[in-house]
């Protein structure tokens, strides 16, 4: 398959990109950005994304703030160009407090696709079982977006609207992704058919003093917290009973779709085996440390 035919525009710097979005837009073309091309591209080439006009990011690699790993004050702050590889092999970089990050992307495609993929693209495209969109969610990240109306920040709970669709507005350029909640007892797990496709169904859990959090993504149009799990690991002791009944109430509270790769209750009886096998490789973790 081909992609259907577009402009291609290189921008310089964010501003430049910035621009660039509002001059096509103006001009009536449906421009789209490119990084690392690892989610968009596939789209175009089977036509289910027919763009007009890319403007590529790739350029902006050489602007340090946007290829960054930075720890500051508790919380990690990720430059939007950063690969999902460069993630997987921060080690200390990161630290306690942010290693599921690094953990997690073994679940993100394969190697050439962890290369050139990067972390805000992930985020920006707003696929339900998207790894990023529900680590955004567990660790309370913030979206740094730059726009004509200057600079905003778009909390993880309010980015994912639906299908592919996130708060990031047509004009504006993300620059980096701030995760805000350490989680040193924090797992991500998922099944998909063969390693490297798409999950049917993936969870990302921490556990705390407050109890825990539970994300689930492949249930809904966008990855979703679950209170109900999450309420049944602030009423007890951890362990697996706790932990079996928290999946309990994850499985009953989702209401997944079914489609042709598996059915609705399918889907509810991976969310409760996956939230068990998270729970409980958050639980060693703490263990062991």
């Amino acid at each position: 398959m081909k992609p259907a035919a577009f402009a291609y525009h290189r921008a310089h710097d964010v501003p430049d990109a910035v621009g660039l979005l509002g001059e096509l837009a103006a001009a009536g073309e449906e421009p789209k950005l490119i990084s690392g091309g690892q989610s968009l591209i596939p789209m175009m080439n089977f036509r289910l994304a027919r763009p007009s006009a890319l403007v590529d990011l790739g350029p902006l690699r050489r602007d340090p703030a946007l290829t960054r790993l930075r720890r500051e004050g508790g919380q990690l702050e990720i430059g939007a160009l950063v690969t999902h590889r460069a993630v997987e092999v921060a080690g200390a970089e990161l630290g306690p407090d942010f290693d599921v990050l690094s953990r997690a992307m073994r679940w993100v495609g394969h190697l050439p696709i962890r290369s050139r993929g990067t972390v805000a693209g992930s985020i920006v495209h707003g696929d339900a079982t998207a790894e990023w969109c529900l680590l955004a969610l567990l660790l309370d990240a913030v979206i740094v977006a730059e726009g004509p109306g200057g600079r905003r920040e778009i909390p993880a709970a309010e980015m994912f609207h639906g299908f592919y669709t996130t708060a990031v507005e047509p004009d504006e350029v993300v620059t980096a992704v701030r995760f805000t909640r350490p989680a040193p007892r924090a797992a991500l797990t998922e099944f998909a058919r063969r390693h490297g496709d798409f999950a049917l169904v993936d969870v990302a859990v921490s556990l705390g003093d407050d109890g825990g959090r539970v994300v689930v993504g492949g249930v809904a149009p966008a990855p979703i917290r679950v209170p109900e799990a999450e309420a049944v690991l602030a009423g007890g002791d951890h362990g697996p009973d706790l932990f079996a009944a928290c999946a309990d109430a994850a499985a009953a509270a989702v209401d997944p779709p079914g489609d042709d790769a598996g059915s609705s209750a399918y889907r509810r009886r991976l969310t409760r085996t996956l939230v068990v096998q998270a729970l409980h490789q958050a639980w060693q973790k703490g263990v062991t440390r």
